[in-house]
């Protein structure tokens, strides 16, 4: 019976001690990855992002001009890497950078144009929101709407910009200034 007890508490200990070293005794959530970034001395914490049943692609004002959000008002960007509607941006890369997805068909809203809106299928079998053949991403950077931390950064091998409404970049420093 002593023996009995002794491992009980013993194997308890263990658990106790892997949930504490590991991370694991944080809710069931993974532990936040970090992003290295070259233009600046920034992190990322990823918060999940659940697809949107239509996502909705809009415009709005910006230190930088007209800039593409979502229908909540975070701020959507395109990663130099992707040259087709086919995402570039995978694993690591989309932990960082999600991009929008929707289960719907997507629409466009106050500026945004409805025929330079699009869809592509992604590996994971999501399907991605694209515009002027651009595959659509956030970044994980931003905290609210109108925060624009990812703009001009270069992660993973290319740079990200923010589009405008014709769905070209727009080059310049970005930043959290809002809208």
């Amino acid at each position: 019976m002593k023996r009995t007890a002794q491992s009980t508490v013993m194997a308890a200990a263990m658990a106790l001690f892997t949930a504490v070293t590991c991370g694991c005794g944080n809710g069931g959530e993974a532990p936040t990855p970090r992003v290295a970034e070259t233009t600046a001395a920034r992190t990322a914490s990823p918060t999940a992002t659940a697809p949107e049943a239509a996502a909705t692609v809009t415009a709005r004002s910006s230190a930088l001009g007209q800039i593409l959000v979502d229908g909540t008002g975070r701020t959507l960007y395109l990663f130099e890497a992707d040259t087709s509607e086919e995402s570039t941006c995978t694993g690591t890369c989309a932990a960082a950078w999600p991009p929008l997805t929707t289960t719907g068909e997507p629409k466009a809203a106050e500026g945004a144009k409805e025929d330079l809106l699009g869809t592509a299928i992604r590996d994971d079998g999501s399907t991605a929101v694209t515009y002027n053949g651009h595959p659509l991403y956030y970044y994980q950077g931003d905290r609210k709407p109108g925060d624009m931390n990812g703009q001009d950064l270069l992660q993973f091998g290319a740079k990200w910009y923010v589009l405008n409404v014709a769905g070209n970049k727009i080059e310049g420093e970005g930043g959290g200034g809002g809208y």
